[in-house]
């Protein structure tokens, strides 16, 4: 038999295209929709209401439907307090448990709806003893919490686009090398100035080819000077940041003329045993082996970062997790107050900071492959805007732009 559902999607749903993009969901589900109830604000501050009627083949097909549905803000109707099931094993869900997005989601308990903390995408929600929700990995769950199951009572709400003029509308087409660079770059210094002067942080997350484009100065310069709060990295990132500052090269090439020296593939293994026979990278820049580049100015101004190591690593150097569940746990708690986040020529560790990140958060992805940057947005961030250009080019402009 076939299943309906009423849905509502509300807010500035007509120029932030939600609606049509949750008619679009509808259709090429090869469901059916009726119109059941239409408000269209009057004003450009008023916001819209729909409610649908979706009629799909059965209760599976409506189920995947409505799931999907519910990423661009399309809540059901019903006003019924979420269901709670308790965990019976550490790291264990119930079956059935409601799997997060990264979008500001509330959860209806005892008949009021309830802001969740902090939303992150692929994780449970969690009701603490206070009446606060939030959102709670698999592996942090523990045996007495109460985990949401189902989709009743949970709703979200999607993101819409700025009110007024939008200063990155030319961005709104699909990705390309055909953008203006300089314009682009001096909109992005913009919005990271606009953050910093409301109080919010600024999140660098690099890939090695930082370093190897010569970028490495400029990022150096951002963190010294107070714009980059935060930097996620790789083993690969940090060893050739001290490499170029203590051997002068990247990867074993020298970052003057080019030329790769009699040896010189070893460069970044010499390096990464040295900073292991001074225990740590505070412990290099303290003994004054390390004098200079990003993890020098990391260190001597006390901003966090996280290496996250995979199995491909060399060494690694000592400050790397080498257990990518801990170091995952490290990269949320340092998320709190991010406003901007900056994808620097950086692939898995992109994607990977992707997934705990708020939707909320704006994320710009800078590589010079096409297919890079937008593969954030594929694997659910839907908030990452891309930029193709070359990383070098785009830091040393940004700098330009943000420094005096």
């Amino acid at each position: 038999m076939r299943a309906a559902e009423v849905v509502e999607v509300e807010g500035h749903i007509i120029d932030s295209l939600i609606l049509a993009k949750v008619l679009d969901v509808i259709v090429d589900a090869g469901a059916d929709y009726r119109m059941v109830d239409v408000q269209i604000g009057r004003t450009n501050v008023d916001a819209s209401r729909v409610r649908l009627e979706i009629t799909a083949e059965d209760e599976d097909a409506l189920g995947a439907l409505l799931a999907e549905l519910q990423i661009h803000g399309a809540n059901r109707v019903a006003d019924v307090d979420a269901v709670t099931e308790t965990a019976d094993v550490d790291g264990v869900l119930p079956e059935g448990f409601y799997s997060t997005t990264n979008l500001p989601t509330q959860v209806r308990m005892w008949g009021h709806w309830v802001d969740v903390d902090n939303p992150e995408m692929d994780c449970a929600l969690v009701v603490r003893p206070d009446g606060r929700v939030r959102t709670v990995p698999m592996h942090r769950v523990r045996i007495g919490d109460p985990v949401v199951v189902g989709r009743a009572g949970v709703r979200v709400q999607a993101l819409e686009r700025p009110r007024g003029a939008n200063p990155f509308e030319f961005m709104n087409s699909d990705v390309s090398s055909e953008k203006p660079k300089e314009q682009l770059v001096a909109r992005v210094a913009g919005r990271i100035k606009a953050a910093k002067a409301t109080g919010g942080k600024v999140l660098a997350v690099c890939g090695p080819a930082v370093i190897h484009t010569g970028a490495g100065p400029a990022v150096a310069d951002l963190v010294r000077a107070g714009v980059i709060d935060v930097l996620f990295a790789g083993n690969g990132f940090a060893t050739h940041d001290i490499e170029s500052n203590v051997l002068g090269t990247s990867l074993g090439v020298p970052l003057g003329d080019g030329l790769p020296p009699e040896g010189g593939h070893s460069n970044h293994l010499r390096v990464i045993n040295e900073v292991r026979r001074r225990v740590s990278i505070a412990g290099a820049v303290a003994d004054g082996y390390i004098t200079g580049g990003v993890m020098f100015e990391c260190v001597q101004h006390n901003v966090p970062f996280v290496l996250g190591g995979s199995v491909r690593d060399d060494g690694p150097l000592p400050d790397v997790y080498t257990d990518v569940v801990e170091a995952a746990d490290a990269m949320r708690a340092l998320l709190p107050g991010v406003a901007v986040a900056l994808m620097l020529a950086s692939t898995l560790h992109a994607i990977a900071t992707g997934n705990v990140l708020p939707a909320g958060v704006e994320t710009y992805c800078v590589d010079i492959n096409q297919a890079v940057v937008t593969k954030l947005a594929d694997r659910g961030s839907h908030q990452a805007l891309g930029i193709v250009t070359d990383v070098g080019l785009f830091v040393s402009t940004l700098a330009h732009h943000l420094l005096p």
